[in-house]
C-alpha cells in the first residue's frame, strides 16, 4: 500500500490512529545557513540570494520540530525507530524537542555527500540523521552497518533537498521488515515512497506543495507501471 495525502501535516497526522506506525522517515522543511558565501554562490535553481539569507528556500517552512513531534511519538509503536533529517544548525533544537516529545536518543547518523556546499567555515558535505526510539531498544537489522552512510547526491533533483532512494532504502531495511508501514510526514517528491516500494513496505506520507505531490504521485505511478510490464 503507497497512500500519498495532499494536505497539512500537522492535520493529516492527527487522523492517524495512537502507534500504527512500524517506522517514521522523514526530512522536515528547517533554517537554512548561506554560510558566509557571497551572491555568487552555489544555490539552487530557482533561489535568490535573499532566499538562502533568510532562510526561506521552501514556501512552507515555518514549522517548528515541536509542532508535530509530539504527534509523531503518538501514531509511532513501541519499540519503534524515528529518524529525522536535519543540517548542523538545527540539530542541537531537533535534540532537545525531541526529548520533549518522551523520544529516546539511539544515534546520530551521518550522510556524506558525493557533492560539496560551499562555505567560508569547511565546505559541507554531510548531513545529519538522528536515530529516535519510542519505547524499549530495538537492533538495527544489519547491526554491521556504520555510522557514516556514503551514498551519492542525486544527480537529477525533482526536489531542491531530495535525497538518494538507495540511502532511503538502507534505512528503512534496517528498521522494518516486509509490509511494514512507514511514514514520511514531509514527503517531498516521493523519494521515500519509491524507497518502501522497492522494499515491499506500506507507505503513508504527506506533502502541502502542489508540485512537488504531484511529481510524487507521478513517479509513484510511473513505478507501478514499470512493475506491471516485468
Amino acid at each position: 500500500m503507497i497512500d500519498l495525502q495532499k494536505g497539512n501535516t500537522l492535520e493529516l497526522v492527527k487522523k492517524l490512529a495512537d502507534e500504527s506506525i512500524d517506522f517514521i522517515l522523514t526530512d522536515p522543511p528547517y533554517k537554512i545557513i548561506q554560510g558566509g558565501c557571497t551572491n555568487k554562490a552555489v544555490r539552487f535553481k530557482g533561489t535568490k540570494h535573499e532566499d538562502l539569507k533568510n532562510g526561506e528556500l521552501f514556501k512552507n517552512n515555518d514549522i517548528k520540530f515541536s509542532d508535530w513531534l509530539t504527534d509523531a511519538f503518538r501514531v509511532l509503536k513501541d519499540s519503534s525507530h524515528c529518524i529525522v533529517m536535519t543540517n548542523d544548525r538545527n540539530l542541537e533544537q531537533l535534540l532537545t524537542d525531541s526529548r520533549k516529545a518522551k523520544f529516546k536518543l539511539l544515534n546520530i547518523l551521518v550522510w556524506k555527500k558525493s557533492k560539496h556546499s560551499p562555505n567560508r567555515y569547511y565546505m559541507k558535505n554531510a548531513e545529519f540523521l538522528v536515530l529516535l526510539r519510542k519505547g524499549k531498544a530495538k537492533n538495527i537489522n544489519d547491526m554491521g552497518t556504520r555510522q557514516v552512510l556514503e551514498f551519492d547526491n542525486v544527480k537529477t533533483k525533482t526536489h531542491p533537498t531530495e535525497k538518494p532512494v538507495e540511502l532511503l532504502t538502507k534505512l528503512i531495511e534496517n528498521s522494518t521488515t516486509e509490509n511494514e508501514t512507514v511514514l514520511d510526514l514531509f514527503m517531498g517528491t516521493g523519494s521515500c515512497a519509491i524507497a518502501c516500494r522497492n522494499t515491499n513496505r506500506s507507505f503513508i506520507g504527506f506533502e502541502l506543495d502542489d508540485n512537488y505531490f504531484n511529481i510524487a504521485k507521478k513517479r509513484v505511478e510511473e513505478k507501478r507501471k514499470n512493475t506491471r510490464k516485468r
